[in-house]
């Protein structure tokens, strides 16, 4: 049953032109061409750049996260029997009800009921460090496969789309530079998929799972069908902007916000150049639009170039969050992530009220000591607390 799956599968009129053979793409002659059997260490090199990253947040972006200022802050609640319960069994969001009952239960007040809940539900959100050390690593890896995805092939000829070897081009070999480029982003995408349970869970999770399936699918179909020069442009098209973004929330996290603004605006320049003009009306263009010219539409053409319109919709879903973004420093003088966690706003408001009680603390402990009203009467010049 497996073999007959297997012969299936790999039928070449799902895969191939009409006129092409799986034995066309043999190697000989010193040609060496992309194999199905080549993705098989992605999955190995996935669990290895795990433990690179592993390594990289502790010595290398927790270093430079101190570095910067960054510190790991844990937010204490005063301990409470009946709320802790609550939380763990019942619910981390308790209604309006709920919190009028155990308000009565526990002998306080609601807005104290809610309080303790929101700083509760922080204890368990990653912390700004962890956020670092995350835009770090992914920083640092997109940088550098881009460098040298860049030195590896501006210069070097690039292995022809099977629907320009069907029109008579000729055959060009598989160079090494091009093999890891494919393996390590595969690798790449691949460890980020194991790891997106415990990274830090944004509002755009769904979209990113989607993003690193189609990814790996994108980059998996045109391996194995060689339309590697199309999976290489496509790489290079989101690595080259996804450096700028990284390293602005860097920048955020570290409260450098002048230079997160900067950075910003650069990645919001090359995003709408590079994936919604080059890669809609270059890339498509080539792999849509110009093999009509050259043959009739068969299925590996229709399931590339369905693959990468998902791509194409899910950057015009980000470009509208950048747009938001792009609104909100504009008009408000300050960017903040919208697809970040909605905890995010609560700490904010958190931090707001307790500079206002510790306020009204200072003032009643002026009032208890007689130095309420008659603060300018306190000798040597004293006026504060």
């Amino acid at each position: 049953m497996f073999q007959t799956f297997k012969e299936w599968f790999w039928l070449e009129r799902f895969w191939l032109p009409p006129t092409i053979k799986w034995s066309d793409l043999e190697d000989h002659d010193g040609l060496v061409f992309a194999k199905p059997s080549h993705l098989y260490m992605t999955i190995p090199y996935a669990f290895l750049l795990l433990i690179i990253r592993h390594l990289f947040e502790k010595f290398v972006a927790l270093p430079l996260a101190k570095t910067f200022g960054i510190k790991n802050t844990v937010r204490k609640i005063i301990p409470n029997t009946v709320l802790e319960k609550f939380f763990k069994h019942s619910t981390r969001q308790p209604s309006q009800t709920d919190i009028y009952g155990l308000a009565k239960k526990c002998n306080l007040t609601e807005r104290q009921i809610e309080r303790w809940f929101r700083s509760r539900r922080n204890q368990e959100r990653p912390c700004r460090i962890k956020k670092f050390q995350e835009a770090c690593w992914r920083f640092a890896f997109y940088l550098m496969i881009t460098v040298a995805g860049i030195a590896f092939l501006y210069d070097k000829p690039w292995v022809y789309d099977l629907w320009e070897v069907w029109n008579g081009y000729p055959k060009q070999p598989l160079l090494p530079s091009q093999y890891w480029y494919y393996i390590l982003e595969m690798s790449f995408y691949w460890s980020l998929l194991f790891s997106i349970g415990t990274d830090v869970k944004r509002k755009d999770f769904l979209a990113h799972v989607i993003h690193h399936l189609a990814a790996i699918s994108l980059m998996s179909f045109s391996w194995c069908s060689n339309y590697i020069r199309s999976g290489t442009l496509v790489m290079v098209v989101h690595d080259v902007a996804d450096i700028w973004l990284e390293s602005a929330k860097m920048f955020s996290y570290a409260g450098w916000k002048q230079t997160c603004n900067i950075l910003f605006f650069i990645f919001s320049a090359i995003f709408f150049v590079s994936r919604l003009i080059i890669f809609p009306f270059w890339i498509l263009y080539c792999t849509l639009i110009l093999p009509l010219h050259y043959l009739e539409p068969f299925f590996s053409y229709i399931f590339l170039n369905l693959q990468l319109m998902v791509l194409q919709v899910l950057h015009l879903y980000w470009g509208y969050y950048i747009l938001k973004m792009l609104k909100r420093s504009i008009f408000m003088k300050n960017i903040q992530d919208v697809r970040s966690d909605d905890e995010d706003e609560y700490e904010e408001e958190e931090e707001e009220e307790e500079e206002e009680e510790a306020t009204k603390g200072k003032e009643i402990d002026c009032l208890k000591n007689g130095l309420g009203a008659d603060r300018h009467l306190i000798p040597n010049g004293q006026h504060g607390c």
